[in-house]
């Protein structure tokens, strides 16, 4: 839905009331670093041409309207009663914005919303964040709000957390407000540093494929994850001072393997590995070096599947189908794990007979992976503002 449709949607619903404000939010891929050390991760990621979109108009009463295009659904709220509510699904997001922006002083009104986008939902592209961003976006230029975007992204994502009771990084924030199309960005965890790499790969088409494996109750496992992963530094940080694992090469874990259980050296193993990965991967697609580029790649799905141990045979078997294809520069799985989806990198005159070969996944498995085409995007933004 474009910005017009969007537009035309949100006059009907609120009875011709003008949406003074219409923004929109991408989603995100991470290509790189997603299973990091935590709070201090490295990331090679990039926004997608899939968007959140939202309108936003004033109304005279204190009553917040939200309505969302896709599901034909309605929710409302009060500045009185604006908390989470479960059933209230995807507007509990647009109400994280709210929030922020009545506890700065600029609302104290009721407003109009109509949400509609075309981001895979529940698969790890950040659809969430997106909602939050769009918003946030939507209401700082309404209300003239004197805030920087940087501020606002940390504020939100605090905001997220008092809201819905998680913690949640930045990083998945800062690339939808900060992404650029045509670019790559390599964020930094550590101090918010964000870097730029021209994409430079012109002939390769980005495919994400959902391999519609549900992933349930998978918490406790990404919990226990980056505990161990803190206690790998922990360990590693006794026998030589180091205050994360970019301190640490791989060679130093021959030093501390007998103080090392099995399962925490391969998670840590894992972390120091993908720092290293990063730079590489930068250095491989400023210099066209399509054959470094896919070998790192398909060894950090390897880590992923026998390191981290947050792969699954579905996943795996389409990362492997990637791997056989002529025209194919990559493959990884991407996201939390246990499920999800995975990205490929693949010349279009490929993309016929890599979609042949995924015939046989749902014969296997029993349900046909969903492929969608991307292309990368610039960040938040709003794109349409009437008075």
């Amino acid at each position: 839905m474009n910005t017009l449709e969007i537009g035309q949607i949100h006059r009907k619903e609120y009875d011709q009331s003008e949406p003074l404000v219409i923004a929109e939010a991408p989603g995100r891929v991470h290509l790189l670093g997603d299973h990091g050390e935590p709070r201090a991760g490295l990331f090679l990621s990039t926004a997608i041409n899939r968007y959140i979109r939202i309108a936003v108009s004033v109304r005279k009463d204190a009553s917040f309207r939200f309505y969302a295009v896709a599901f034909d659904e309605h929710k409302r709220a009060t500045l009185t009663n604006l908390k989470y509510k479960r059933e209230d699904r995807w507007s509990n997001y647009i109400k994280v914005a709210i929030q922020l922006f009545v506890r700065m002083g600029f609302i104290d009104r009721g407003l109009n919303f109509t949400i509609d986008g075309d981001i895979p939902q529940q698969i790890g592209l950040a659809s969430s964040t997106a909602i939050e961003m769009s918003t946030a976006v939507a209401l700082k230029k309404l209300f003239h709000a004197n805030i920087s975007n940087r501020d606002m992204v940390v504020r939100l994502a605090r905001m997220r957390e008092i809201f819905l009771g998680k913690g949640i990084s930045l990083v998945d924030y800062e690339i939808i407000m900060n992404a650029k199309k045509g670019r790559f960005m390599i964020f930094d965890e550590r101090d918010r540093d964000i870097q730029y790499v021209q994409t430079n790969l012109d002939e390769y088409k980005v495919l994400i494929l959902d391999s519609r494996v549900p992933r349930i109750d998978i918490e406790q496992e990404l919990r226990q994850r980056r505990h161990d992963i803190r206690k790998g530094l922990e360990i590693l940080s006794k026998h030589r001072p180091g205050l994360s694992f970019r301190n640490f090469t791989p060679a130093d874990f021959i030093e501390v393997d007998g103080d090392l259980s099995e399962t925490i050296r391969r998670r840590s193993f894992f972390v120091v590995q993908e720092l290293k990965r990063v730079p590489e991967v930068e250095e491989a697609i400023k210099k066209h070096d399509i054959q470094s580029l896919s070998r790192a790649l398909f060894h950090s799905h390897e880590g992923l599947r026998d390191l981290l141990e947050v792969s699954c045979p579905e996943i795996d078997w389409l990362v492997k189908r990637s791997q056989e294809t002529e025209g194919v520069a990559g493959s990884r799985m991407t996201g939390l794990g246990f499920g999800g989806c995975t990205y490929v990198f693949i010349k279009a005159d490929a993309i016929t007979n890599y979609q042949k070969r995924l015939e046989d996944y749902e014969r296997i498995f029993g349900f046909r992976p969903i492929i969608y085409e991307m292309d990368t995007a610039d960040g938040a933004r709003v794109v349409e503002e009437e008075r």
